[in-house]
């Protein structure tokens, strides 16, 4: 038997820290780490396995009693952390081990921190050979994922090892990879243009081990590309409505999808008929030519903006994404997607600026062309660009900054959740005729263990926004015309009212920032470059 410590390194501030929100509800962080959880089903029962999200708690002494192996996961933007982690392990004496997205990328600094099992790729063939080498007595190995392993035998994760009380969200995965292969996007190299997925029988299982922990709330939906195969999502949808239907809707969803949704209105249906309210879209860009440069060609078959508007009338809300940067781009780019994010009254928009991601068309093809800087150490929300665009980069984030101060001042942002409230058709529920929901089965109740407040978010947000905010009396007359012309969205929008302090605290964090560059000596700037803000978010 193994004595196993998992550690989830710390986020930076991002676009998805939520903090806000967070203090509202009384939650410590806004999803467990899903790739730790799943590492962890596949070890063997008989180790005793500890995880420690470091998002949730920090990590202690006590932690590191009696440990014989750390295993680590991380992204490019908790690499600092991560990589601390591996050398404090190594000062006491412990291996260690490292897996996920960033260990996958940039293998070499991460034996350099002291991992001692390195696993690149996915763990459904790596961890039974890390598995088999620490039971044979190795003290090192490198163990890499050089197919594409079936879904279908992938093992629930170890939602056991949180305390689902400490989560705003749970998540699951129920596929891997994406059909198209844009440039910037690292999931074709990572997990292939041919989707692999879990069965509906499985996907439910999952399901409902969250609900035997007693969570009810928002599950998100980690998959690449939800309609990447679409008979699949439409399998895994209907034994969703059904489940959903058994158990009294204990769960609504999140999930990120490709803009083609946009032209499948059954589909659409399909989601939000399993209580699916939100999906993350990958918009990227205004500009046609920029998208078909980055071979983004899914965005440009069909008008994108009928496309938003078409997903958001049938009842599922964008969050929608564009990345500045990209070659080819024209000065005032970020005043366009301002511009094109008021259109289409899209009121949760990512402006990112470009980053090359290892294993990527757009990383090879910048290393080629000599764009490439050193390195990708520049890892944090606070980073550097690690190439050098066409355009100047001070101009960039100059846009970058312009276009979210402009999209999350308060009365704009109000301005679009009104617009996409009143857009959205009513409810099922609240149609005339509509047939009443059936009971959930009272023999399959399981009582909840994360409740989260209603009435004190609710009177903090009536406080901040409509007693003390500066767009106090447009949202209370949005709040009555909503309730009068589309009452059955009335929970949508104060939820996207709620959405917007964390958005307002981080384009405030993004000025603070921007003025102590600005104030800062010159010699303290890297020469040829300049800090960014938040880093591309690869969508489908």
């Amino acid at each position: 038997m193994q004595n196993v410590l998992m550690l989830h390194p710390p986020l930076p501030l991002s676009f998805w820290s939520f903090r806000e929100t967070l203090a509202m509800t009384g939650k410590k962080a806004l999803l467990p780490p899903l790739g730790l959880l799943t590492v962890a089903a596949l070890l063997p029962r008989d180790w005793n396995i500890r995880l420690v999200d470091l998002n949730v708690r920090p990590l202690t002494e006590a932690d590191w009693d009696d440990i014989d192996l750390l295993f680590v996961s991380g992204m490019l933007v908790q690499r600092e952390s991560l990589l601390r982690l591996l050398r404090e392990a190594k000062a006491r004496g412990i291996l260690t081990a490292a897996g996920g997205a960033y260990p996958t990328t940039a293998p070499e600094e991460v034996l350099g921190a002291g991992c001692d099992f390195l696993i690149q790729g996915e763990g459904e063939t790596t961890i039974p050979e890390l598995v088999a080498a620490i039971t044979a007595g190795q003290t090192s190995g490198r163990f890499v994922c050089t197919d594409k392993p079936a879904l279908a035998d992938s093992p629930p994760p170890r939602y056991d090892l949180i305390a689902p009380g400490d989560y705003e969200s749970l998540s699951l995965q129920t596929s891997r990879g994406c059909p198209f292969a844009c440039e910037f996007c690292d999931i074709v190299s990572l997990f292939g243009r041919v989707p692999r997925h879990k069965t509906p029988t499985q996907v439910i299982a999952e399901l409902e081990a969250i609900r035997q922990l007693g969570f009810r709330g928002t599950v998100f939906v980690a998959d690449d590309n939800f309609i990447g195969n679409r008979p699949r999502a439409v399998a895994v949808l209907e034994s969703i409505i059904e489940w959903q239907a058994r158990h009294g809707e204990p769960f609504d969803f999140i999930t990120q999808a490709s803009i083609n949704l946009g032209q499948d209105a059954p589909l659409i249906d399909l989601l939000t008929a399993a209580n699916f309210s939100y999906v993350f879209v990958g918009i990227e860009s205004p500009d046609n030519d920029v998208l078909t440069a980055a071979r983004k060609h899914q965005n440009v078959r069909n008008p994108l903006l009928d496309s938003l508007r078409a997903i958001n009338a049938n009842g599922l809300s964008v969050i929608g994404s564009f990345i500045l940067g990209m070659d080819g781009e024209k000065a005032g780019a970020g005043q366009r997607m301002r511009a094109f994010a008021e259109a289409a009254d899209l009121p949760w928009v990512m402006v990112n600026v470009l980053r090359a991601l290892p294993l990527t068309a757009l990383w090879d093809r910048l290393k080629a062309e000599g764009r490439l800087h050193d390195g990708i150490e520049e890892s944090g929300w606070d980073a550097l660009t690690n190439f050098t665009p066409q355009r100047p980069i001070e101009a960039i984030f100059a846009e970058q900054l312009a276009a979210l101060s402009a999209l999350y001042a308060p009365g704009a942002y109000l301005g679009r959740a009104f617009r996409a409230t009143l857009a959205m058709r009513p409810t099922r529920s609240s149609r005339p005729g509509a047939a009443p929901k059936k009971k959930a089965d009272p023999d399959l109740a399981v009582p909840q263990k994360n409740p989260s407040p209603d009435v004190m978010p609710l009177m903090r947000l009536i406080w901040r926004q409509g007693l003390v905010g500066e767009a106090r009396w447009q949202f209370w007359r949005q709040l009555a015309l909503v309730a009068w012309c589309n009452p059955s969205r009335l929970r949508r929008y104060i939820v996207l009212c709620g959405m917007g302090e964390n958005l307002y605290s981080f384009v405030r964090h993004l000025r603070a920032q921007a003025e102590r560059r600005r104030c800062a000596p010159p010699s303290s700037q890297p020469q040829g470059k300049a800090p960014a803000g938040p880093v591309s978010s690869p969508t489908a």
